[in-house]
Formats: structure tokens, sequence, C-alpha cells
């Protein structure tokens, strides 16, 4: 790992990008294994649940390391302008290759209408991540930001078990229990957490502005994500007033619909 790392950070960029083509070749391997039948029937489940493999992959790989890295060196918590470990900057440096090779997706199999938001989120975690590598600085707090991906687990996972028709299934309502706890603790707390800390800090952190509104423009995304997860999962509308209001459709390209 210590060998690692100067080239790490002298070459942030291109260890990004190689970052990005494992996970492209995660998600060829990924192909490989069986789906459930109802995902094969469609194009665009079948595309989604690719999509959500390759992400399940990443947040149980980066939510635990995040969160084992705290627990090893509780500093990480303390000094989110710049401490930082070797094993905290590789993370960043893989989750960063994710995210790009994650918008390339999308982008590159005609999904970025129906999936805007995610390209949004993942352009403004993109340059924050990208700035923290270059710089240095902000790594600890890019490895906090990371603590939303155990929340991630259990988001895939209730997406996935809808596209298999599993709504019924035990499975999913634990599912719904523990992902409505996860979100508030790991995505919203995260979030309070990041953001208390850039205003408390504001006067003399680098770029504060620009990471201020970057964090806000995300907390309003993740609490329209929230209020969107509570009305599906624990207040869902009749099903006689969706079909009168055409809101429900089995083909939307929108994964936040979902």
């Amino acid at each position: 790992m210590e060998a690692l790392l100067p080239v790490l950070k002298s070459h942030p960029g291109p260890s990004v990008l190689v970052c990005a083509l494992i996970f492209r070749l995660v998600h060829w391997l990924l192909q490989r294994l069986p789906v459930p039948k109802v995902v094969k029937q469609d194009d665009l489940c079948s595309w989604k649940w690719r999509n959500l493999s390759v992400s399940m992959v990443h947040s149980l790989l980066t939510g635990t390391w995040a969160l084992m890295c705290v627990v090893v060196w509780p500093e990480t918590l303390r000094n989110i302008h710049s401490y930082h470990t070797p094993q905290s900057y590789l993370l960043i440096c893989i989750s960063t290759g994710y995210f790009v090779q994650d918008a390339g997706d999308i982008i590159v199999t005609g999904h970025a209408r129906g999936s805007w938001e995610f390209l949004l989120h993942h352009a403004l975690v993109i340059w924050c991540f990208l700035y923290a590598l270059y710089t240095q600085l902000y790594i600890a707090g890019a490895l906090i930001a990371l603590f939303v991906e155990v929340n991630s687990v259990t988001l895939h996972l209730r997406l996935m078990l809808k596209l298999a028709g599993a709504q019924s299934s035990s499975m999913y309502h634990v599912n719904k229990l523990v992902n409505l706890f996860t979100y508030i603790t790991f995505r919203l707390g995260t979030q309070f957490y990041l953001t208390w800390y850039i205003i408390h800090n504001y006067s003399w952190l680098d770029n504060a502005t620009s990471f201020l509104v970057s964090i806000m423009v995300m907390n309003i995304m993740i609490l329209i994500y929230f209020y969107r997860l509570l009305r599906a999962d624990f207040f869902p509308r009749s099903k006689s007033y969706v079909g009168q209001n055409g809101i429900h459709n089995n083909n939307s390209k929108k994964f936040l619909n979902d």
C-alpha cells in the first residue's frame, strides 16, 4: 500500500480511469450470472439489473471500507480537511472510478434523459472527489461521504427485488424497514454532519463556497428522494388513483419513479 500511494498521488487521473475500467470488467463478469426470468423479458429491466448489480458491488465494497477506516483511524472524523491515510486515498480513487464508469454507462446506453438526476449527482461527486485526489485535501470528507453507501446497499436491493417482482416477499418488507433506518442514519446523518462541518469551519476551509453549494444541491436531492421513498413504501397511492392519474408506468425510464 505504501509503495502504491506515490503512484496514485502522482497520477490521480489515470488511476481513476484504471479503476473505471476495473468496474467495467466487473460489469462484464456480472452479466454472466443468472437473472430472474421476468427481468430477462424486458430490455430496460435487464439494463437496470446489470447497472444495479455493479452499483451493489461498489456499495458493499466502499461502504464497508469507509466504516473500517473510521474505526481504525478515528482522526478521519475530526480532521475532514487535511487528514488521510493510504487506504483512504485508494478508496476515493476506486470510488471515483465507479462513478465515472456508471455515468458513462448511463450515457452510452441512452438512458441519460431518464436518469438525469443520477448524472447530476455523479457529476457533483466526481468533481468533489477529483478535487480531493488532486489537492490531497478533503480525502477524509470524501471518505465520510461514502457512509451513504451503507444505505445504498438496501436501496439497490429494494430496486432489484422490485424488478424481480418480489414486492410481496418477506425479504422486501424487512429490507423496507432496514432501508428506512439506514437512509436516516447513514445518508441523512452523513449529509447533516458534512454540511455542519463546512458551515462551522467556513471561514478557513479551502473552496468552502463551492463545496457548500455542491452539498446543498445534494441535500435537496436526497430529501426529495426520501419523500419519494416514504410515499412509495409506506404511503402508497391506491391503484385506482394511480390509474386515473397515469402515474404508474411499468416502462418508465426513471429509476427514481421506483
